[in-house]
């Protein structure tokens, strides 16, 4: 008796969340991979999961650890990327081994010098999920850490699936393409800075052209979001990391995160991050503001305590990757300070030193972007095959 009630039971949930979904599909809205649970659950009966997660990760404000763990998916093992599993460490910060206060499962860090698990850590994992909200930019870290937990995955011989998310950077693919002598954890693939793909194509291309080892065995699933396009338009539910806080910080980061090489500011420390610019005693322009700590965001941002004076981008406009802040603000303080204080770093970025270079040898930014045209035209054709949306 009670069997059947449950298989009764189990077949009207099963059939509403279809129903669900097809009705969302029918309205042309958009439905992210990990909300389509009838196309991977049948995969993690009986199987002994891994999730790649982090704040990001959740369905109707749901967090897809806490959603699995009510259909009965076994959850052995998180793995938390930069920032952590609940999104709130600072860029760069350590991320430590742990165990999740509310489900008891083992959290373990996938940042810092642990960025691949080793195969006793995958012992006890048969099946790797990835759902991560992306930005599409290269030197964003998450899809570094999908590098890496896809490799692990093919070394095991685990299968790896990814629950697709949108890229709110999908429409433009923009910058050099990353030279293999700067390759580094913000920049793992011959790829532009602005990519222009979800993570789910980017999971696809790196199998495809075989940037992981044993890229051929890896057994991988993408489930794609439904109802959405690479016109379609999309604003984050949940701010990515903690100092992207909102779509004007995610449009500008592409164009701002080369400050990062530079003693410049760009509103780490305030409650606009990547949506300013500024410095002292020189200003960059006539908006004022003063970084101050904030914990879990940065605990220690340039100009501490400090008040600066630049440029206020909240209402900016910038689309894809716009070189014109870097070159003036270089053009403003060359003359007065050593510019690009970290020119390794800024390098790794760019993933090559002929931005910089160009930049200190006076180009414009529309000489500057000629230069990678033909390269950008050869990726676009290169990653076609791999691409899920139209």
């Amino acid at each position: 008796m009670f069997k059947t009630l449950f298989i009764t039971l189990f077949f009207i949930f099963s059939a509403t969340l279809i129903l669900s979904v097809q009705a969302d599909e029918a309205k042309g809205s958009i439905v992210v991979g990990a909300q389509q649970y009838t196309k991977y659950l049948p995969q993690l009966k009986n199987k002994r999961v891994g999730l790649v997660v982090n704040q990001t990760s959740t369905v109707e404000q749901i967090h897809l650890v806490d959603s699995l763990r009510e259909k009965n998916v076994n959850i052995t093992k998180i793995f938390a990327p930069e920032h952590g599993f609940r999104g709130d460490h600072d860029a760069g910060a350590h991320v430590k081994n742990a165990v999740d206060s509310k489900t008891g499962i083992p959290l373990i860090s996938i940042y810092g010098n642990n960025k691949k698990p080793s195969a006793e850590v995958l012992a006890d994992v048969d099946v790797i999920i990835f759902d991560i909200q992306d930005v599409g930019v290269r030197f964003y870290t998450y899809i570094s850490s999908m590098h890496y937990m896809m490799e692990a995955a093919a070394e095991q011989e685990v299968e790896f699936i990814v629950l697709d998310r949108p890229n709110p950077n999908i429409a433009y693919v923009d910058g050099p393409i990353l030279e293999p002598q700067f390759k580094s954890f913000v920049g793992m693939h011959p790829i532009p800075i602005v990519h222009g793909m979800t993570v789910g194509e980017l999971a696809n291309m790196i199998k495809g052209e075989g940037w992981i080892n044993q890229a051929a065995v890896l057994e991988l699933n993408v489930i794609p979001v439904s109802g959405y396009t690479r016109a379609t338009s999309y604003s984050l539910p949940i701010k990515p990391s903690p100092n992207l806080p909102n779509d004007t910080a995610i449009s500008l980061y592409p164009s701002l995160c080369f400050f990062e090489a530079t003693p410049i500011s760009i509103g780490r420390g305030t409650d606009f991050a990547f949506q300013v610019i500024g410095y002292s005693p020189i200003a960059l322009g006539e908006f004022s503001f003063t970084p101050r700590a904030i914990k879990g965001a940065a605990l220690n941002p340039k100009f501490k305590n400090q008040a600066v004076q630049g440029l206020d981008l909240r209402q900016a406009t910038t689309k894809g990757l716009d070189l014109s802040y870097l070159i003036s603000a270089y053009k403003q303080l060359n003359n007065d300070i050593t510019f690009f204080e970290r020119a390794d770093f800024m390098d790794k970025l760019a993933g090559t030193d002929k931005l910089r270079l160009a930049i200190e040898a006076g180009q414009s930014a529309q000489q500057i972007k000629q230069t990678w045209q033909a390269a950008l035209m050869q990726f676009k054709q290169q990653r076609a095959p791999y691409l899920l949306y139209e």
